[in-house]
């Protein structure tokens, strides 16, 4: 009897073990996830993109006369106020002579010399006359006394005198303009580096002066040299007075107003500077990616709300992040909770250690956060990076809790 009992308890022994090895083996296993809460918190939403500060208005120094321009003593980067001089401009030295443009001028110098001479015997002439006729009229007008000469005649004598008092003028004028014309001769023979900077005009140079008080940004030229009409010299602006330009997608521009609230990063501070968008420029262009894809985008001016960092300056890059919507209390769930379950989102929400399928209806969307309009409660829990062997009612346990 006590035989059959033993034989009894071990068959049932091994019956529960093999019953229990099926369990194991072919029964519902209990599935470690990443859990996170259905949230109420401020969300944005933001368009990023690398901006480029500039100097909102930058003033181009240029040449306003063909000359020689001195060498320029400052260096970019260095304060300037309004009316400060900045370059100057001297007059062209004259170009060399040929051997035939020398002997032309010198013998143009030799005629001018020749008319002097001529005009020097006219101006002779002239004063003979006027000497002569002088004489004639005092004789004149003592016998006129007398009634010896009559009034016509005393009139054509002093008639006379007028005249050769202003052929001796125009004697003398006419030796100024042929010694006019002697200096003019000399000045075309001088070679350069003969005449002297002082001698031209009456004047040394020409001062090219800063129109704002600022600094310089930019020197075009920096050593003496000759310069032409309209040539750069120079590039001044107040650092200031900066603005930040970002170029964004065409389809992230129509969401972008002006007035819109923008945050600076990226430009090597530990702050994050505010900013307010100045306006959307209302033409696009075509800018090729780093990709090869053609691209029509459109520059967004942005202004800064507070005076700009000291050592922010012209040119820098930045990260533009403009906001194109927030709020102060919207549900959200990570992105990394939702899939796609026949076209509609859906999440895997926990309840009483089951994951169970509930689709949600999404709002707005950012890289990392999504905006819940219907679906959920806050502190709903859901699952995080949901797997294909996660299914509706599987088991499943929070595997921060487990660990």
């Amino acid at each position: 009897m006590a035989s059959v009992l033993v034989k009894s308890l071990a068959g049932l022994v091994v019956v529960a073990a093999i019953g229990g090895a099926f369990y194991v083996a072919f029964g519902e296993k209990t599935i470690l996830v990443d859990l996170a809460e259905v949230t109420a918190a401020p969300m944005q939403v933001t368009v990023e993109d690398d901006g480029i500060t500039r100097i909102r208005n930058v003033y181009a120094i240029s040449s306003p006369i063909a000359g020689h321009l001195d060498r320029i003593t400052y260096s970019v980067g260095d304060p300037v106020r309004a009316g400060d001089s900045i370059a100057q401009i001297y007059p062209l030295d004259p170009p060399f002579l040929d051997t035939r443009t020398r002997t032309e001028l010198m013998a143009a110098i030799d005629a001018a010399r020749s008319n002097i001479a001529v005009a020097e015997v006219e101006l002779t002439r002239a004063r003979t006359a006027h000497d002569l006729a002088r004489a004639r009229q005092d004789r004149a007008r003592k016998l006129a006394a007398t009634n010896i000469v009559a009034d016509s005649e005393l009139e054509r004598i002093d008639g006379e005198v007028e005249l050769a008092k202003a052929q001796v003028k125009s004697a003398e004028a006419m030796i100024a303009l042929r010694q006019a014309e002697l200096a003019s001769a000399q000045a075309r023979l001088a070679q350069p580096g003969q005449t002297p900077v002082s001698a031209a005009n009456g004047q040394c140079c020409i001062n090219i002066v800063s129109p704002v008080d600022g600094i310089i940004l930019s020197l075009n030229v920096k050593s003496e040299k000759p310069a032409s009409i309209g040539q750069l010299i120079a590039e001044v602006g107040d650092p200031t007075d900066l603005e930040i330009t970002v170029d964004v997608l065409s389809a992230d521009a129509v969401k972008i107003h002006p007035g819109s609230r923008a945050l600076i990063t990226g430009w090597g501070g530990p702050e994050t500077l505010e900013g307010r968008v100045d306006r959307v420029e209302p033409a696009a262009f075509t800018k090729v990616s780093a990709l090869g894809i053609s691209e029509q985008r459109v520059n967004a001016i942005i202004a800064l709300e507070d005076p700009p960092p000291a050592n922010l300056g012209h040119g820098f890059r930045v990260i533009v992040n403009l906001i194109t919507w927030s709020s102060d209390a919207a549900l959200q769930v990570p992105v990394s909770a939702l899939y796609r379950d026949d076209g509609d989102w859906a999440v895997f929400r926990m309840e009483d250690g089951k994951a169970r399928i509930t689709r949600v209806e999404i709002g707005h969307m950012t890289d990392r956060r999504a905006e819940i309009l219907s679906g959920l409660s806050e502190g709903d829990p859901v699952i995080l990076y949901p797997g294909d062997s996660l299914e509706d009612a599987s088991p499943i346990e929070d595997r921060a809790a487990a660990q």
